[in-house]
């Protein structure tokens, strides 16, 4: 199985990541500054690189902006679960992963990577099913960060909280009719946060399977976040109680 990526961000970190790469093609009219380190990581590792017609890119992924570089990659490798877990022991840290129920929206998915990896996240649990996998979109929107941040995926997010809990992790679900604020929780232990779909949030299941429920505080109008925002607001809350660097 292949995939595309696209964009000089995704493509230079697929590169960096050492992520097999079967060719590279770059429109003949990218600005040179955007290609030329693509072009030497590139020739570095032995890539074959083809000059084109941008048109030519637009027709390989005719649905994600491309910046005048697209490559062909091998399919992405998913984790287990227990691969996550084994990342956190290699750290000598407690374990911060964050599990997705259905989020359909591979921006969110993409942003969410991002923010997981700035704030050291071991891994995302994504389901198999009603969920975006590691698209092209989500790898552009995670600014290679994709490359970086483990995912697993599972055949049933519930079964697999069941199974994190017997790790000794605790399960908080982040839900707008929460009565504990994200700032009075206590995320020092080892945690896996839930973040619910876009539109219907976690499910009544995986709510009830969850240790205890968190919120964020809300003073507008509109009485909820975007999945990914919210997300990345709950992550950096873990940070800050754990203390930059800490285990």
């Amino acid at each position: 199985m292949e995939e595309w990526i696209a964009g000089k961000h995704s493509v230079l970190e697929a590169l960096r990541s050492g992520r097999t790469i079967h060719k590279i093609w770059i429109a003949e009219q990218a600005q040179k500054h955007h290609s030329q380190p693509i072009v030497a990581e590139a020739r570095k590792q032995n890539i074959v690189i083809q000059f084109a017609d941008k048109r030519k890119l637009d027709q390989l992924v005719s649905d994600v902006p491309h910046q005048g570089v697209v490559a062909q990659v091998a399919a992405h490798d998913y984790v287990e679960v227990g691969d996550l877990l084994e990342k956190a022991r290699a750290r000598g840290e407690k374990p911060f992963l964050i599990v997705l129920d259905e989020i359909e929206d591979p921006h969110n998915l993409g942003s969410i990577l991002r923010s997981a990896d700035c704030t050291g996240v071991h891994g995302v649990i994504i389901p198999k099913r009603r969920s975006v996998g590691l698209t092209a979109t989500v790898s552009k929107t995670s600014a290679g960060a994709v490359e970086y941040v483990p995912v697993a995926r599972v055949t049933n997010i519930a079964q697999t909280i069941d199974a994190l809990k017997e790790e000794g992790i605790w399960v908080a679900g982040a839900d707008v009719e929460a009565s504990q604020l994200v700032y009075d929780a206590d995320f020092t232990m080892p945690l896996a946060i839930v973040i619910g779909n876009e539109n219907r949030g976690i499910g009544r299941l995986i709510k009830e399977k969850c240790d205890f429920l968190i919120k964020l505080p809300m003073a507008g109008q509109i009485n909820s976040l975007n999945a990914s925002v919210a997300a990345s607001v709950f992550m950096y809350e873990v940070v800050r109680q754990r203390g930059a660097g800490a285990s």
